[in-house]
């Protein structure tokens, strides 16, 4: 799955970002950051490059350092579901698979290219009981993750489309300058043609 990795020796300029990132929800002994370094690798994504693949099971997960990835499902006629997406400074991975060890039903692709740092399922296992702290991080990121699960549930059943849309522009601003369109409209729950009307409906209200 990790084709085409480009593993050096990384210096603190390189892990500053998601070391700030970290550090937002705990806070790590000199000795616990240098155990996190040692297992923290680096890959390089080309645009439309797999990260993950449907059947494979996820073991790792990764922050985005730079880029923007879509998780989707590919249905048998040759569509694709957009699920979510992940842009900069945020955390990558397929929880069901990754906790249950089952082939993933999703994908998880670059949009445009991306460097990403992940770390190996087994790695952060075992640092978890080295570091309890760590353990909290991982808490965090799982309710991050089911909140937002959530939330986007009750959004689709409770909201009209247009308020679906000004809701993603404000929690991604950049998102129309990264996703393409058929992507964003699919994981509104609405058509491609409905998402332009939307678009252009609020562009000449203003």
């Amino acid at each position: 799955m990790y084709n085409r990795i480009f593993v050096r020796k990384m210096g603190m300029n390189d892990l500053e970002k998601i070391k700030k990132n970290i550090s937002l929800c705990i806070s790590l002994s000199t000795e616990e950051w240098c155990k996190l370094e040692h297992v923290i690798k680096r890959k390089a994504i080309k645009k439309n490059e797999s990260f993950l693949k449907e059947d494979i099971v996820c073991d790792f997960i990764a922050y985005v350092d730079k880029g923007a990835l879509i998780y989707y499902k590919s249905l048998d006629n040759g569509d694709e579901i957009t699920t979510d997406f992940a842009f900069e400074n945020e955390w990558v991975t397929n929880n069901y698979s990754r906790l249950k060890k089952l082939p993933s039903h999703l994908n998880i692709k670059a949009i445009e290219d991306s460097e990403l740092f992940f770390i190996q399922n087994s790695d952060l296992e075992r640092l978890y009981v080295e570091i309890p702290a760590l353990e909290r991080f991982g808490r965090i990121l799982m309710e991050q993750a089911y909140v937002k699960l959530v939330q986007l549930s009750i959004d689709l059943q409770t909201l009209s489309a247009t308020d679906r849309y000004l809701n993603l522009l404000e929690s991604y601003p950049e998102i129309f300058q990264k996703v393409p369109l058929y992507h964003i409209a699919n994981y509104l729950g609405i058509a491609p043609k409905s998402l332009s009307r939307i678009r252009n409906g609020l562009f000449s209200e203003k």
